[in-house]
C-alpha cells in the first residue's frame, strides 16, 4: 500500500470507529441533529414575530441557524479527542502499526458528517416552515462551499481544543465560545437592532461575515465582501487548527 492510499484506509478505519461511538452516545446525535431543530423552532414560533428583520423570518434566520447546527456537534468532538489522548488510544495504535495522525483525520471526517446530518434537518424543518430561497444552482453551490469551509474549519479546531485540553471533562467546556459565538452575530437578530457595544462586537466577530455569506448566497444575491472574509476566516481558523492540533500531538503521542 502506497504511502498516500495507506493514511487514507487508516483514517476510514477511524472515521467507522467514531461514527460507533457516536451511535452509543444519544446525547451527541441529540445534540449534533436535534437540538437545532429544537433551536429552530424556539426562535421561529416564539421570538420571530417579536424581530423586524424586514421579511418572512425563516428565509431571515435559516442560514443562522445552519451554522448554529455545526456549532452544536462540537462538544461530542472535542470530548471525544480529548478521550482518545487521555485512555491512550494512541499507543495502542502505535503497536498495530496505525497512522498515528489518522485519528485526528478521523475525527475531523466524523464531525464534518454528523454536520451534514444536522444541516440536513436543519433545512428539511426550514423547508416545512415556509423556507423559500431564491439562490440559483450556482448559488446552492456557493452556499454549500462556505458551509463546508466553515465545518472543516471549526472541526480542525475543535480537534485542537480537544487535544489541550487536560481530561476529557474539561474538554467538553474549551468550545462553548464556538456554540455562544452565532448567538451574539446577525444569526437570529439583525446585528444593527443590537444595543451599543454588542453592535460592534456583532459586526465584526468571525461568524457573521459567514452568515452573511451564507444568507447572500441563499437569498439569490450573494455579497463577494462577505464572502471573501468568511473564507478568509474559515483558513485562518482551519490553519490554526491544524498546526496546533498537530503540534500538541507530536508532543503528547
Amino acid at each position: 500500500m502506497s504511502t498516500i492510499t495507506a493514511p487514507l484506509a487508516d483514517s476510514a478505519i477511524m472515521l467507522r470507529r467514531n461514527f460507533k461511538h457516536i451511535a452509543r452516545t444519544p446525547v451527541t446525535v441529540f445534540n449534533a441533529a436535534l437540538m437545532p431543530v429544537v433551536m429552530m423552532l424556539i426562535f421561529v414560533y416564539v421570538f420571530g414575530n417579536a424581530f423586524d428583520v424586514g421579511e418572512n423570518y425563516i428565509d431571515y434566520a435559516t442560514p443562522g441557524l445552519i451554522l448554529l447546527a455545526i456549532s452544536y456537534g462540537l462538544s461530542g468532538t472535542a470530548v471525544a479527542v480529548s478521550s482518545d489522548m487521555a485512555k491512550g488510544i494512541i499507543n495502542r495504535f502505535k503497536v498495530m502499526d496505525v497512522s498515528r495522525s489518522a485519528v485526528l483525520t478521523g475525527h475531523v471526517a466524523a464531525t464534518i458528517l454528523t454536520n451534514a446530518v444536522a444541516i440536513a434537518a436543519v433545512l428539511g424543518v426550514a423547508f416545512a416552515l415556509g423556507f423559500r430561497p431564491s439562490a440559483t444552482a450556482l448559488d446552492w453551490l456557493g452556499a454549500i462551499g462556505i458551509v463546508a469551509a466553515t465545518s472543516f474549519a471549526a472541526s480542525w479546531l475543535t480537534v485542537a481544543l480537544g487535544m489541550a485540553a487536560k481530561t476529557p471533562e474539561s474538554a467538553g467546556m474549551t468550545v462553548v465560545p464556538l456554540i455562544m459565538l452565532p448567538f451574539v452575530s446577525s444569526a437570529v437578530v439583525p446585528a444593527d437592532k443590537m444595543g451599543q457595544g454588542v453592535r460592534q462586537f456583532a459586526q465584526y466577530q468571525p461568524f457573521t461575515p459567514i452568515i452573511e455569506s451564507l444568507r447572500g448566497f441563499l437569498a439569490g444575491h450573494p455579497s463577494g465582501g462577505y464572502t471573501a472574509a468568511a473564507l478568509a476566516w474559515c483558513a485562518g481558523f482551519a490553519i490554526v487548527g491544524y498546526l496546533w492540533s498537530r503540534a500538541t500531538f507530536n508532543k503528547r503521542a
